[in-house]
């Protein structure tokens, strides 16, 4: 199987959880997100103590895996300790009409993650592994086309004077609305030719965020920050949310944009092994623990449930007074 996968992983992304037989077929869908009731069981029952190894629950996925790891239980790692008492929201036309599933989270004190939460399958070169550009999009037409409305409904109105936006983990395409453009708009990737190609960008940083997260810009520079379909492959988040809330300005906008799919041999071990509801979780937790920002909101904004790739929005404003 690890074979298989690291055939395929170099050509497509593959999903976050994909059972044993998908896997095989190489289906490309996913299970919905998990109810607050099965949530709930599963947590309790990962409180057991106990630990399965990592590395067998990377890269199979958490829908094959989960079973054993409700079994055997999961220590006590943050999906253990907070308990969830809403679900992912479902997006409205108005985002502030939006129910606020993440303010319910009871947060444990400390950081719950452990250093082999943030290991990946394949531990080699991330420069390496994104040498190669790759002109093609991660998610589906129909998955895209509700992030830029996201986006529209979202972002300051175009050619907005002094406003300023950070594309991090941007590539070729930063699935901004057709024809958006501000004075700023910086892009902040792994792959310089993906980054040269992007209409939208003003101009470009090329950063390996696991090596660097430490951000080359200035204190309360940017009003928006988006990361599509990367915010998984971050091995020191806390550090990077961090960085992104020094270089916001007071009241700026963090935009987290996640679905199903990724390249699960460079994804965190946290997010292979747990499902679309616990992803929503962890990405809250980024922004709760670095501090400096709003409680974090989650969003569904999934165009065509089960017909299409999922969409999840976790986003938090930065505190005007931080």
């Amino acid at each position: 199987m690890a074979i298989l996968g690291l055939q395929l992983q170099q050509r497509f992304p593959v999903l976050t959880a994909v059972c044993y037989s998908r896997l095989i077929s190489a289906t490309i869908h996913a299970p919905a997100v998990a109810s607050v009731s099965s949530l709930s069981c599963k947590l309790k029952k990962w409180n057991n103590g106990g630990r399965l190894p990592r590395r067998l629950v990377v890269g199979l996925g958490a829908s094959f895996w989960a079973q054993y790891m409700n079994m055997a239980g999961n220590s006590k790692s943050f999906i253990a300790s907070a308990r969830l008492k809403g679900a992912v929201e479902q997006f409205t036309k108005s985002p502030c009409l939006a129910s606020q599933a993440l303010q319910n989270v009871e947060w444990p004190e400390q950081f719950p993650f452990k250093d082999e939460d943030f290991q990946r399958f394949d531990e080699t070169s991330d420069s390496l592994f994104y040498e190669a550009p790759r002109f093609v999009t991660h998610i589906d037409d129909a998955a895209i086309a509700a992030l830029t409305k996201y986006y529209s409904e979202v972002f300051p109105p175009s050619n907005t004077p002094g406003v300023s936006i950070l594309d991090m983990c941007s590539s070729w395409v930063s699935h901004f609305p057709k024809g958006y453009k501000q004075e700023r708009v910086v892009g902040m990737g792994m792959n310089e030719e993906e980054l040269k190609r992007n209409p939208v960008l003003t101009e470009y940083v090329v950063q390996d965020l696991n090596l660097k997260p430490k951000l080359p810009f200035e204190d309360n520079s940017f009003d928006v920050i988006t990361n599509v379909v990367s915010v998984d492959y971050l091995t020191k988040p806390l550090d990077v949310f961090k960085e992104m809330c020094r270089i916001l300005k007071p009241g700026g906008l963090a935009i987290m944009s996640f679905s199903n799919r990724c390249f699960w041999t460079k994804a965190i071990s946290i997010w292979t092994s747990t499902g679309d509801t616990d992803h929503a979780l962890i990405v809250g937790s980024y922004f709760h623990y670095a501090g400096g920002f709003e409680p974090p909101q989650a969003v569904d904004i999934s165009p065509n449930p089960g017909r299409s790739d999922p969409m999840y929005i976790v986003y938090s404003r930065k505190l005007s007074t931080a």
